[in-house]
């Protein structure tokens, strides 16, 4: 592949972005990604092929983009800001799959929003590829992987705290209700880390890479939703005792103790130690009717 024409300098998007009153939004999370050599790295990373439908979460002024598009994938990119994608538009002008849909990512905390939705195919393959806002990437992944057609792989960057979450071992500190959402559809792994003066504004926190590879067979979504929504609520209690807190959910203990031992859990263990395979064999004993991984 040819090397991609040099990026204008930063001084240029900086005086369009005055020129449109544009100050950056702590609440949105928006922190540009300046470093070419990051980004160009991510799109290594991350894998993507020439044709592959790619989404691009928050694309900001387009400076991973237009890595992803000189890549030669099909991309689609959700921005919120209209002073940001008119200019992500502009510097994507030259790459023709490549497109910029002003919308928000998200419809309220439960769903994706949807201009994001109408991108994404109702089958067959397609890639998220993101610098992903802070404010919005425990909220974005949990419902990307509930999606029915969830991508083939993502590779997005995120706060180092929400990287350590997503690919955290079942069972350690960091596993929670996020880690559980996600890899009930997605084999984990953390990447390459990110230090604040790779971005502007710079974050006062360190960034990570984190990739995810759909997992075959897949779960049917119905069964996600149970075993994420009975992890989530139980997690909220994570140091006490299992017996005692599913106790409390199907009605007393020792129902809750047979219920247990059948999935193959110590009733003495704490509701945190419950590893990924813990939660999805509890909530199989609790409804059997469960449907089966859905080919690949």
């Amino acid at each position: 592949m040819s090397e991609r024409p040099s990026r204008p300098p930063w001084s240029e998007f900086k005086s369009a972005l005055d020129a449109a009153g544009f100050r950056p939004s702590r609440r949105l999370g928006q922190n540009f990604l300046l470093d070419e050599n990051v980004a160009r790295a991510i799109v290594a990373d991350a894998g993507v092929a020439r044709g592959d439908q790619v989404l691009e979460v928050g694309p900001g002024l387009g400076f991973l983009s237009v890595h992803l598009a000189h890549a030669g994938v099909k991309l689609s990119c959700i921005e919120v800001d209209s002073r940001l994608a008119s200019i992500a538009a502009e510097f994507l002008r030259p790459y023709p799959d490549a497109q910029v849909i002003l919308g928000d990512a998200l419809a309220g905390k439960h769903a994706l929003g949807p201009e994001l939705l109408a991108q994404v195919p109702a089958e067959g393959d397609w890639h998220m590829v993101a610098n992903l806002p802070y404010s919005i990437s425990g909220p974005i992944l949990a419902l990307i992987a509930n999606h029915t057609n969830p991508p083939r792989s993502l590779s997005v960057l995120v706060q180092n705290e929400v990287a350590e979450r997503l690919s955290a071992n079942g069972g350690s500190a960091q596993f929670g209700p996020l880690s559980v959402a996600v890899q009930l559809a997605f084999q984990m792994r953390a990447g390459r880390r990110v230090s604040p003066g790779a971005f502007s504004p710079r974050p006062k926190v360190e960034s990570r890479l984190v990739h995810g590879e759909l997992r075959s067979p897949l779960l049917p979504q119905q069964a996600r939703v149970e075993i994420r929504d009975l992890a989530a609520g139980m997690l909220q209690r994570r140091r006490q005792v299992l017996r005692r807190v599913l106790g409390d959910h199907v009605g007393d203990r020792e129902t809750a103790c047979t219920h247990l031992k059948q999935a193959g859990l110590d009733p003495g263990l704490r509701v945190g130690a419950v590893t990924l395979e813990g939660w999805e064999a509890l909530a199989r004993e609790l409804n059997p009717v469960l449907g089966a991984p859905e080919p690949s």
